[in-house]
């Protein structure tokens, strides 16, 4: 008699965390844009990897995904695309923020990212605040990747340095660095961003859902 042997293979789904209702993973929305998130590693302002972070994965409202993919859809049509440093933001990581702004020994990125501010100023100066709009789900944080020559546009600052160059009109940086930053602001507006007066990189969706919630909920 023939024996026969049937093997059987199961399939283990990943599980991604249900997530409040009007939030999506923006992936879901739209893979082809770039994640370089900042606070999941240690570069960033503080130096360590930030509370709340757990997974290389952006979340957002679903209208502001929807936003971005607009945006994104129109930056292909160059061979451009937006590349994320950061979105939905936990509240634990704003009152990690908090925490390290009030330890004024700590200045182990100082050389990086706030080389010519006092770390005493980083409230007044708006650069660390209490209550984050990207706590709301609609902010985030982004720039501008040529494809062809896969590296990210020169916007005259990078991501998080604290100081006026970062303000999208500064008159330090050159004509360049200017014409790149109005073209990310412009595609941003066209399609329903408001940018923020002191970083070039920072947009916050219009009409957003959520107008005074601060979530809490992990990125993972």
């Amino acid at each position: 008699m023939k024996q026969f042997i049937f093997f059987f293979f199961i399939a283990v789904p990943y599980f991604s965390q249900s997530l409040p209702k009007g939030f999506v993973y923006l992936n879901k929305v739209d893979p082809s844009i770039q994640l370089d998130l900042r606070y999941i590693t240690d570069n960033n302002f503080i130096g360590n990897p930030i509370d709340g972070y757990q997974k290389h994965v952006v979340i957002t409202t679903l209208p502001t995904a929807k936003a971005l993919l607009k945006v994104q859809t129109e930056l292909l049509k160059d061979s451009l695309s937006l590349k994320i440093f950061d979105a939905y933001r936990p509240q634990q990581a704003v009152d990690q923020f908090i925490k390290w702004a009030k330890k004024l020994n700590d200045t182990l990125k100082k050389s990086q990212f706030y080389p010519n501010v006092k770390k005493s100023e980083l409230f007044k100066k708006g650069y660390i605040a209490t209550k984050s709009s990207h706590t709301r789900g609609s902010t985030v944080d982004v720039t501008i990747v040529d494809l062809k020559k896969g590296k990210a546009l020169d916007m005259g600052s990078s991501f998080d340095f604290f100081g006026e160059i970062s303000h999208p009109f500064s008159p330090k940086i050159n004509a360049l660095q200017k014409k790149n930053r109005m073209m990310l602001r412009a595609v941003m507006v066209k399609y329903n961003f408001t940018p923020y007066n002191k970083e070039w990189w920072h947009f916050t969706l219009k009409g957003e859902i959520f107008t005074d919630t601060y979530f809490n909920f992990l990125v993972e």
